[in-house]
């Protein structure tokens, strides 16, 4: 899910690495820099999860004010379900993997907790064994190449560099002004790339948004800069899995973007103001709510 094509690799090594070297990232606006604006937070008090920064579903948005100052919390719906099924697919099969736990997709389909997902298991359970299933194989054929290539290696040298991925890293965002638990997608520490995986065919600039967050983050606790993101974006339709990258080079503009989104949201639930519903036509219908703008 994680693994640069050969294209990709070349995009990387030849296009993005070298424009990241040239260009560079100001100084001001890499994590570490924290406690210095643009990056310090303007108001202390308030912390916000990653996902109500970085998305902007809601033109206006007014779900970042429902949600963390009318306190409204509204049921996920299918569409989220799915999603939170394949990260929990994708994370699951690639850290048994890496840790040589040999689980199978039986064993963990037992364990989800079908009393948190808005969906039946009849309707994702084969889409879920599609995801499951490619994860591994991809994994797999990187380890049997690894594994022909450097046949002195240990095992566990060879799944540290078939599996380089960091996968739902556990890391506070107080220092940007977001909560102290977040889950990081993936961190590919070999090439030092921020992933954010989506559970959709449908490209958002904005989505781009998630990966630069985390880098962010990333480098305000560990101090190790994050040049290159990727959103990776996963679907799964009548029985074909499709894979799309977008790989790209946090720059000074999208990080920018990013804190102008940071300080409107950390705004709106610190003076607690409503910004105001959006025009009818520009909600979409699988906003959480929608019911509650326009029920």
């Amino acid at each position: 899910m994680y693994y640069l094509s050969d294209i990709e690799q070349k995009q990387l090594l030849y296009q993005l690495l070298p424009t990241a070297r040239e260009v560079g990232v100001s100084r001001e606006l890499r994590g570490w820099n924290w406690h210095q604006p643009p990056l310090k937070p303007y108001f202390d008090a308030v912390r916000l999860p990653m996902y109500q920064v970085s998305s902007k579903y809601c033109p206006t948005n007014r779900d970042v004010y429902l949600r963390s100052v009318e306190k409204k919390i509204c049921a996920p719906n299918a569409r989220m379900a799915l999603g939170k099924l394949f990260h929990g697919v994708v994370s699951d099969c690639l850290q048994s993997f890496r840790h040589r736990q040999k689980l199978s997709f039986e064993a963990w389909w037992q364990k989800v907790r079908w009393q948190e997902i808005a969906e039946k298991p009849e309707n994702v359970m084969e889409k879920c064994r599609q995801v499951w299933e490619f994860t591994q194989k991809l994994c797999e054929a990187q380890f049997v190449e690894l594994s022909c290539a450097q046949p002195y290696a240990s095992e566990m040298d060879l799944l540290a560099t078939a599996v380089p991925f960091l996968i739902e890293h556990k890391i506070s965002g107080e220092l940007l002004g977001l909560s102290d638990v977040l889950s990081v997608d993936c961190f590919d520490y070999l090439r030092s790339i921020m992933f954010d995986l989506k559970v959709t065919s449908l490209k958002e600039d904005w989505h781009r948004l998630y990966a630069v967050g985390y880098a962010l983050v990333f480098e305000s606790i560990h101090e190790v800069p994050v040049d290159v993101c990727c959103t990776v974006y996963l679907n799964v339709d009548n029985g074909k899995i499709s894979v799309q990258k977008d790989l790209f080079f946090a720059n000074d503009e999208l990080r920018q973007w990013w804190l102008e989104e940071r300080d409107k949201k950390l705004e709106i639930v610190a003076e607690r103001k409503d910004p105001g519903k959006p025009e009818h036509s520009q909600c979409k219908d699988y906003c959480q709510y929608f019911n509650v703008c326009y029920g």
